[in-house]
């Protein structure tokens, strides 16, 4: 079986070499051939990692059947990373396996790991997504406006725009095209009506 061995050390961390020994060992015994990728000297906070990003793309085009790590944290940043990049993984037809904490998805036992990974993954995201909706609740009780401020935009420039294409007008007055569209029915709705000439809100 063909896999890809992933080791990360970090600038004041000295246990790469210790790694790897380690996942060669492991590797020899399970009788694979692999491939190894080593980001050295880089923090497992970062977004972009070289070796990891080739193991990615080396992964999308199915050239290993197995990714190896040391320990979890090697190989994502924070949870919802990692279980982001596991699930790339295993919807390549990958399987997942690392050391330090027994995970094995080439097995039942380690695939059931995997799930329990990812539900615990769901729920954290669950939890940051209703946080963040009391938040927006108790800012609108409070009445704080949310998104950004209104615009004015003098109504004669507003009329100046009326007979253009809605993507002219919108580059014209520097507006978005639903904002013209709105306005054009507000002052379609209008017609009979004083409309104010110093501003439109968008």
């Amino acid at each position: 079986m063909r896999c890809a061995v992933y080791a990360r050390v970090s600038t004041n961390d000295q246990t790469c070499e210790n790694q790897l020994q380690e996942l060669r060992r492991y590797v020899a015994a399970r009788g694979w051939t692999a491939v190894e990728y080593v980001d050295a000297g880089v923090s497992g906070s970062k977004e972009r990692r070289p070796a990891l990003d080739q193991l990615l793309a080396d992964g999308r085009r199915r050239r290993f059947d197995v990714l190896v790590c040391w320990r979890l944290d090697r190989l994502g940043r924070n949870l919802k990373h990692l279980v982001t990049l596991l699930d790339e993984m295993q919807a390549l037809g990958i399987a997942f396996v690392s050391l330090n904490e027994g995970i094995d998805a080439t097995t039942p036992a380690g695939k059931l790991q995997m799930h329990i990974l990812g539900a615990i993954a769901e729920f954290e995201r669950e939890r940051i997504r209703e946080r963040v909706c009391a938040g927006l609740l108790r800012a609108k009780a409070h009445g704080i406006r949310l998104g950004r401020p209104p615009a004015v935009v003098p109504f004669e420039r507003v009329q100046g725009v009326a007979s253009l294409p809605v993507d002219q007008a919108a580059g014209t007055l520097g507006v978005s095209r639903s904002t013209i569209k709105r306005w054009r029915r507000q002052m379609s709705e209008l017609a009979n009506v004083p409309v104010p000439v110093d501003v439109v809100e968008r």
